[in-house]
C-alpha cells in the first residue's frame, strides 16, 4: 500500500479531482500556498500495483511532477479502498510492477555507501577465495550471501532503462571497480596462502572442483548470468525482496572474480583467463537481462512514445549502435569460443594426467605441474603437454610417456606430443 501527496495547480484542479474520480480514489484536499503558486495537496492511498496509472493518468491531465510525494504505509480504510484492491490486487487490472519514480529511488537506496560497498567486497572476495581453496561450497555460499554487487548491477541496469546517465555511470563504474577489486583482493590473499605455506605451492588447483566449476565459460554459465539479471530486475520491480536476487547475482560474479585472483596467484593462465572470461560473460549477461525484464514489464525513458526503436532514436544514432552491437555480439561470441576450447583442452588434459598417475605403477610419483600449449581447431600442428612429475632418485619409468601419449589422444581426439620431466635431487631431466 502506498500513500501518494501530490501538489495540484490552481488551474489543473479540476481534471485532476476528475480522475481521481474516475478511478474511484478517496482523497484529502489541502489548500496550499508556495513559491509554485496557488494551489491544492492531493493526499490519497492506492495499492501499490495502481500507482503508476494513477501518477500516468494525472500527468495527462496537466498534472507536472513537481511534488509527488510516494511513502509507504502498512494499510488505510477509507470508503473504497477493498473496491480498488480488488481491482489492482486481485482482479484484472493485477500487476506486480511498481511506478518508475519508485523504482528509481529504490535503486538508488540499494547503494551502500562507498566504504561499505568495497570493504563487503573485499571481504566477500576473501571469503570466496577460502571456500574455492577448500573445495568447500558452504564457504563459497557464504561469501555470495556477504557481497553487496547487486546494488551495482540493478541501478546500472535501471539507469540504462530510464535514460539517467548518472545512475549508468555510477552503477556501471561501481560494478566494474568491485569486480576489480574483487580480483585484486582474492589475488592478495591467495598468494599469502601459497607465500606462507597454508596451502602447499605445488597444489594443482585445477584439480578442485570448486575452482574448475569456474574456469570454464559455456552456455550454463550464460544461463546463469542470464537468470541471475532477470531476478534482480523483478525483485527491484515487484514485491519480491531484492536481497533474496542479490544471492543470486553474487553466484555469478564473486566466485569466478575470486578464481581469477588465485590463477593469478599461483600463475595459472588459463585459469585466470577462464575465470575472467566466466566473470565478463556474467556481467554483460546481467545488465542485458535485467533490462530486457524491466522493457517488458513497460519502463520506458522520460519522453518515450510508443512504436518502433527507429520512431525514438535518431536514424543515424540507431545504425551505429544496431552495428556496434552486432560486431560486439560476433566480437564477444568468438572470443568467448575460443576461451572455451583452451580451457576445456587443458581441464581434459589434467584430468587425463592424473588418471594415468592414479595407476598402482606410478604411486611413488608426484604431480608438480602439467604446462599444456593449446592448438585451436583446422590449424596445423600438436598440441604439446609437458607433465613435470617428482620420483625417487634414479627409478626409471620408460613406458610413462607413451602412456600419457595414449591417454591425452584417447581424451582429447588429437594428436598430442607429451614431455615428461622427473623433478629429483638435481636438476629437471627431459624423458
Amino acid at each position: 500500500m502506498r500513500l501518494l501527496q501530490v501538489f495540484v495547480p490552481a488551474e489543473t484542479r479540476d481534471a485532476a479531482l476528475d480522475v481521481l474520480e474516475d478511478e474511484g480514489l478517496d482523497y484529502v484536499r489541502t489548500n496550499e500556498s508556495s513559491d509554485r503558486g496557488e494551489g491544492e495537496l492531493v493526499t490519497f492511498p492506492v495499492p501499490t500495483q495502481a500507482v503508476d496509472s494513477v501518477l500516468t493518468s494525472l500527468r495527462e491531465a496537466g498534472v507536472e511532477d513537481d511534488f509527488i510525494v510516494v511513502s509507504s504505509i502498512e494499510t488505510a480504510r477509507t470508503p473504497r479502498i477493498e473496491e480498488l484492491e480488488e481491482r489492482y490486487v486481485n482482479g484484472q487490472e493485477e500487476d506486480d510492477s511498481i511506478a518508475r519514480e519508485e523504482i528509481r529511488t529504490r535503486a538508488l537506496n540499494m547503494t551502500p555507501g562507498r566504504v561499505t560497498y568495497y570493504a563487503m567486497t573485499v571481504l566477500s572476495a576473501i571469503v570466496a577465495t577460502a571456500g574455492l581453496l577448500l573445495d568447500s561450497p558452504a564457504i563459497v555460499v557464504g561469501s555470495m550471501v556477504i557481497a553487496p554487487q547487486v546494488s551495482a548491477a540493478l541501478t546500472g541496469t535501471v539507469g540504462l532503462v530510464l535514460d539517467d546517465r548518472d545512475m549508468i555511470a555510477g552503477g556501471l563504474t561501481s560494478l566494474a571497480m568491485g569486480l576489480v577489486v574483487a580480483i585484486a583482493s582474492a589475488f592478495a590473499f591467495a598468494w599469502l596462502v601459497r607465500s606462507g605455506g597454508i596451502v602447499p605451492s605445488t597444489i594443482d588447483i585445477t584439480a578442485i572442483v570448486q575452482v574448475q566449476n569456474r574456469i570454464s565459460p559455456g552456455l550454463l554459465a550464460l544461463v546463469v548470468g542470464v537468470c541471475a539479471g532477470a531476478a534482480g530486475a523483478f525483485g527491484l520491480a515487484t514485491a519480491i525482496p531484492v536481497s533474496l536476487v542479490g544471492v543470486m547475482i553474487a553466484v555469478a560474479l564473486i566466485p569466478a572474480a575470486a578464481a581469477v585472483g588465485i590463477g593469478l596467484a599461483w600463475g595459472e593462465t588459463t585459469v585466470a583467463v577462464g575465470a575472467g572470461a566466466l566473470v565478463a560473460v556474467n556481467a554483460t549477461s546481467i545488465l542485458f537481462a535485467g533490462l530486457a525484464v524491466f522493457w517488458y514489464l513497460g519502463y520506458r525513458p522520460d519522453g518515450w512514445t510508443r512504436g518502433s526503436l527507429r520512431d525514438n532514436v535518431p536514424g543515424e544514432w540507431l545504425d551505429t549502435l544496431l552495428i556496434a552491437a552486432v560486431v560486439g555480439m560476433l566480437v564477444f561470441a568468438a572470443g568467448g569460443l575460443v576461451i572455451g576450447q583452451y580451457v576445456s583442452h587443458q581441464n581434459a588434459v589434467n584430468d587425463e594426467v592424473r588418471t594415468v598417475l592414479e595407476d598402482e605403477a606410478y604411486d611413488d610419483l608426484e604431480l608438480v605441474e602439467v604446462r599444456t600449449e593449446f592448438v585451436g581447431p583446422g590449424t596445423d600442428g600438436e598440441p604439446a603437454v609437458t607433465v613435470v612429475v617428482q620420483r625417487p632418485a634414479d627409478v626409471p619409468y620408460p613406458t610413462l610417456v607413451s602412456t600419457l601419449e595414449a591417454g591425452l589422444e584417447d581424451r582429447t581426439d588429437r594428436d598430442v606430443a607429451v614431455t615428461v620431466e622427473f623433478v629429483e635431487s638435481g636438476a629437471p631431466q627431459a624423458s
